[in-house]
């Protein structure tokens, strides 16, 4: 195969898992994200580093989860779960992981933006709230929907989201 045919095959194969791409998985992982910040009230002695790791760590924990149950499915339905599989299934779920950076960028500079621990918390958890919109108006976006449907989206995620951010105040962390 010559470079440029590589090249546009490479180039044919991203759009191909772009165009099927699934951001449920930055949804959700935003969403956890959120909860990770709101559980959070009780940090040690190093309370940004801390949370950097928990928000990092549990998203890895997850998207290694989901990874671990898309392929014990496949299994079942007795499918083979060669290399290709695993790595196709690992890309299909990294939006979990990738979810927590953003919050975790924010709790990261927060020192640079003159914010204590706890504006800190409440930074990394509307990073994550607004991580989470934002997943949910790129799914509906690359579903195609309509720009009713793509509101109705952006609102109930932007609700949820409003949700565990009443759980912080209510279990006042």
């Amino acid at each position: 195969m010559t470079d440029t045919a590589d090249s546009t095959a490479r180039r044919a194969r991203k759009a191909e898992r772009r165009a099927h791409a699934d951001y449920s998985g930055g949804v959700y992982g935003s969403m956890l994200a959120g909860s990770v910040v709101v559980g959070a009230g009780t940090l040690g002695e190093l309370p940004r580093l801390e949370l950097v790791l928990l928000l990092v760590l549990t998203g890895a924990v997850f998207w290694l989860a989901h990874v671990h149950a898309q392929l014990f499915g496949a299994r079942l339905a007795q499918e083979s779960v060669d290399r290709r599989t695993v790595l196709r299934v690992c890309r299909e779920e990294w939006p979990i992981l990738k979810a927590a950076v953003p919050p975790a960028a924010a709790v990261a500079v927060s020192p640079l933006l003159g914010l204590d621990v706890p504006g800190t918390l409440w930074l990394a958890l509307g990073v994550a709230v607004a991580g989470q919109v934002g997943w949910s108006l790129a799914a509906a976006v690359r579903a195609g929907a309509s720009r009713g449907q793509m509101a109705l989206s952006a609102t109930v995620n932007l609700l949820l989201g409003l949700l565990i951010i009443v759980l912080k105040i209510v279990l006042k962390h």
